[in-house]
């Protein structure tokens, strides 16, 4: 067999898997429920956002929370202080992906 399959978690609970960390990129499956996220932190890499259920509300270096529903891509550039949360009552369902891989 040629390529790896990889499985992703299907259920409403927290969850932050690290499907794929690999020299290339680092593929990341993320589930959160109402006020539930992610610490402030700085992008260590250029981040692909992609919502595929729910509504993210983020905000991004000192701008206010902006809010993406499903089918949204948001491309986030390095160096940029993010604040990734779920306040909203649906569960909210991201996949993030970092290109180039981060090197730390």
């Amino acid at each position: 067999m040629v390529e790896q399959i990889f499985k992703l978690y299907l259920g409403d609970e927290k969850a932050v898997e690290r499907v794929v960390f690999d020299e290339n990129i680092h593929y990341l499956h993320m589930v959160f429920n109402k006020d539930e996220g992610l610490p402030e932190h700085f992008s260590n890499s250029n981040v692909y956002m992609t919502v595929i259920r729910g509504k993210l509300s983020i905000g991004l270096n000192e701008q206010e929370i902006h809010e993406y529903g499903a089918g949204n891509l948001l491309k986030i550039p390095i160096k940029t202080k993010m604040n990734v949360k779920n306040l909203h009552d649906e569960t909210l369902e991201l996949i993030v992906v970092k290109a180039p891989a981060p090197k730390n």
